[in-house]
């Protein structure tokens, strides 16, 4: 048996005897040595791509290996969380453009076909070590590739999940919409858990844009800490709005979307002071009348000019279109579209 064969195996009966023994520090570094030794292998390949999903397999087990590891490191004091999952992203991006550069190969036997299951590994790391801006040129090679037309689907709504979820990061949500929205109608409808998965991001993003959830949804996935919250987004409750957040404060931190939902205080606003040009049946409005109906809601140290910011602040974001009179302390608004659709173009501008 030659090298780099030799190197493989040997990494590999390492790993499975560290594991055993619980050494899994010493399980980390053999299926490093492990998967660089395969991608030297997989770089000799021509014409033949079998190894793609040898990769496959040992990418993944790498980096569940490593997860353990940054925890072992941490608790015993001798490294920083990530430092083991640095090094993976390392390891990956050689398999990655492994993977990419192959393009004189035939199709059907091109390792490019490898590219997004490596892609989508190293999503779940720059996840997890928090450098989301290496996301990019990664999103730009497949789509320059157009991998995502030919690819398995179970690999393809992994990457969209992944997009989508960057995408709220960028505060793209109509991108993040389109993205999830693929992923969570693409999954497997066996994969329950990996739905409610998409779903914890998802639903956010659609109560941003305006889209309420149906309730038999939220039964259906355990996600009811979502019910209160569009009860009172479509009143305008924003104290009720801001109750529901707090007293689900935990959930959301550990889901990651509490900095998302805390933003819905403007369509609140938005969809409080639209109840008010509906009862008062004009597009001239007192500043005076959203002030009253803050003051009903029982919203803390509301008066005139800080309503006066509110109102100028939706203007701006065009969730209003009209104007403030300071002469006259009022609202006029326009006679047709005053209130734009939270989904229109002129508020995702």
């Amino acid at each position: 048996m030659g090298s780099p064969m030799d190197e493989i195996v040997a990494a590999h009966l390492r790993v499975v005897q560290c594991i055993g023994q619980g050494d899994i520090l010493g399980a980390y570094t053999a299926q490093t040595v492990l998967v660089q030794s395969f991608n030297k292998i997989l770089q000799s390949q021509k014409d033949e791509n079998w190894g793609i999903y040898v990769l496959n397999a040992i990418t993944k087990d790498l980096r569940g290996i490593a997860n353990s590891a940054d925890q072992k490191l941490v608790t015993e004091g001798k490294g920083k969380p990530g430092d083991a999952m640095e090094k993976v992203a390392e390891i990956l991006m050689s398999s990655f453009r492994i993977c990419v550069g192959d393009i004189r190969a035939p199709k059907d036997v091109s390792k490019k076909w490898g590219t997004l299951p490596v892609v989508n590994q190293l999503f779940k790391v720059y996840f997890k070590i928090n450098k989301i801006n290496l996301m990019k040129p990664l999103i730009r090679a497949v789509e320059q590739a157009k991998l995502q037309d030919e690819c398995k689907i179970g690999e393809l709504v992994t990457y969209r999940y992944f997009v989508g979820r960057k995408a709220i990061f960028d505060s793209d949500y109509k991108t993040a919409e389109e993205n999830l929205s693929f992923a969570f109608e693409r999954c497997h409808r066996s994969a329950k858990r990996n739905k409610r998965r998409i779903l914890i991001y998802l639903i956010p993003v659609k109560l941003l844009l305006g889209q309420l959830p149906q309730r038999f949804i939220l039964e259906k996935y355990s996600l009811l800490e979502f019910a209160g919250i569009a009860d009172t987004l479509r009143c305008g409750n924003i104290l009720a709005l801001n109750d529901c957040i707090d007293r689900n404060e935990k959930f959301f931190i550990q889901c990651g979307t509490y900095l998302i939902l805390e933003k819905l205080a403007v369509i609140a606003y938005r969809n409080l002071f639209k109840r008010v040009y509906l009862i008062l049946g004009t597009h001239q409005m007192p500043l005076s009348a959203f002030c009253d109906a803050l003051k009903f809601l029982q919203v803390e140290d509301i008066d005139n000019e800080e309503t006066q910011c509110l109102v100028a602040n939706l203007i701006d974001k065009s969730y209003i279109r009209g104007y403030i009179s300071h002469q006259h302390q009022k609202l006029v608004v326009s006679k047709q579209t005053a209130f734009p659709l939270i989904t229109s173009d002129i508020v995702l501008k």
